[in-house]
């Protein structure tokens, strides 16, 4: 494990200085889930929530979280991302919504905090949308899946247990 990059010599929380560092293309990607009644994601499949279209609704909200990470993350640098795709899928099996975030720049710093912010909201938004109909839902698996770019160059997660 390496030094924490946040906390300088006096052991105060401080913003990294990225400004000798290069400008590369940069990409991560995080995923979580929400878990629910059978009957919940049938009614977000028949687009019949009372708050509205859900997974819509979860996208917006996810690709808006990630361009706002810096507002919310306090050591967080502001960032002018190039993309940022939120890919929610119906999964009856799990019974729940999967959700992918997906965040690139061309900077100096990288982007993982934005798909893991991307990825929360997303299914915070879910929660809140359909959450009169199924309070018992859980967020869960919330994690960074793979970054790319910068000088550690790129890095993927391990596959969960039993998903390997």
């Amino acid at each position: 494990m390496s030094e924490l990059t946040h906390i300088d010599a006096s052991g105060a929380a401080s913003m990294v200085d990225v400004s000798e560092k290069a400008v590369t293309s940069r990409v991560a990607v995080a995923e979580g889930r929400v878990v629910m009644l059978p009957g919940t994601v049938a009614l977000i499949r028949a687009g019949d929530a009372k708050k509205g279209d859900v997974l819509g609704v979860a996208r917006v909200a996810g690709i808006m979280a990630a361009k706002k990470t810096h507002e919310l993350i306090p050591l967080c640098h502001p960032l002018m991302v190039s993309k940022v795709a939120v890919e929610l899928v119906l999964d009856d099996a799990l019974p729940g919504v999967r959700v992918t975030g997906t965040v690139k720049v061309s900077g100096q710093t990288g982007v993982e905090m934005e798909a893991l912010t991307a990825v929360s909201v997303a299914c915070l938004t879910i929660y809140d949308m359909v959450k009169a109909a199924d309070r018992g839902m859980r967020i869960e698996g919330v994690r960074l899946l793979e970054k790319d770019g910068g000088k550690s160059g790129t890095w993927r997660a391990d596959a969960p247990p039993g998903q390997g």
